[in-house]
């Protein structure tokens, strides 16, 4: 390739056009195809399940009760609070506590730093074992509380490593300046460092909310009142394994079983779908950042 430049700075053909149009259009339609099937299966009625055999496309007699009979016994509206609390709750707290943390190791003045970033990894790399893990739950305290959904992921070593890089990459003659001002450490993150992070902290930010939103194996472990389970679990115990909706109204049986599966998972999905459109700006800028700089 000597005096030629790199093949992706080449103008594309219309073949290869029509070929990258193609394999977008393929995947956009193997997304799009389950997702409107789980909707279009929510408004279904009896009739429109039997006529079809999987999933509704499109509903002939589309009907809202399968969202009138998860909604009616309030296991799916309890589940749903306790899920947003806890997103809520663990995104901010995972969040603090990762600035906090890439913050410091990333300085070089701070003692131990380096420790303590090899011991992150080795969480990373090495998993105690759900043995160790329930036994260590069970003797703090934290058995069947809320707090077992949050403390034991509470800081995830990529996006630890992922946002201290950024804070190292970050020009030292900010930190130089902040400290000629007499500005100190916390200023200097809240004031300086932290307007210019924007995008990776809104990154990390949406990977810890769609943890704590999707995460079902901690509530399964460490919570045994069924009155604490997140909407995942719940999704989980009703969908997969067929369980009915316990203090669902006797009018359930108004509709279709497959119909109120479908609408417990649109449920699911849908606060997820929301928050991402906000996020998307942010989305790729922090996400080449982190693995340019990292």
């Amino acid at each position: 390739m000597s005096g030629g430049r790199p093949p992706w700075m080449e103008k594309p053909t219309r073949t290869g056009l029509f070929l990258k149009g193609l394999v977008l259009v393929l995947v956009v339609a193997a997304v799009a195809y389950p997702l409107l099937g789980v909707i279009g299966t929510s408004f279904a009625s009896q009739s429109d399940i039997i006529r079809s055999p999987g999933l509704v496309l499109w509903p002939d007699h589309p009907t809202l009760e399968a969202y009138r009979t998860v909604f009616s016994g309030g296991v799916v509206t309890h589940a749903l609070l306790i899920s947003v609390g806890v997103t809520l709750v663990g995104t901010a707290t995972s969040v603090l506590v990762t600035i906090g943390m890439a913050y410091g190791l990333s300085r070089r003045e701070v003692t131990g730093s380096r420790f303590i970033l090899m011991t992150a990894l080795f969480t990373m790399l090495f998993d105690p074992g759900i043995i160790p893990k329930f036994l260590t739950i069970k003797e703090l305290g934290l058995y069947n509380t809320l707090a077992s959904l949050v403390l034991p992921t509470m800081v995830s070593a990529f996006n630890l490593v992922v946002l201290r890089s950024f804070f190292m990459n970050l020009p030292e003659e900010l930190y130089d300046a902040a400290k000629v001002d007499g500005a100190g450490d916390l200023r200097t993150l809240v004031r300086i460092v932290l307007p210019l992070s924007k995008a990776v902290i809104a990154v990390i930010s949406l990977f810890y909310a769609v943890t704590y939103w999707n995460a079902f194996f901690n509530a399964m472990l460490y919570l045994s009142d069924n009155d604490k389970w997140p909407l995942s679990m719940v999704l989980r115990t009703f969908v997969l394994q067929g369980q009915s909706l316990e203090g669902a109204s006797a009018g359930e049986a108004l509709a279709p079983q497959q119909a109120v599966q479908m609408a417990v998972l649109v449920i699911a999905v849908v606060p997820i779908l929301c928050v991402y459109p906000f996020l998307q700006r942010y989305f790729t800028k922090g996400v080449l950042t982190g693995a340019i700089k990292g």
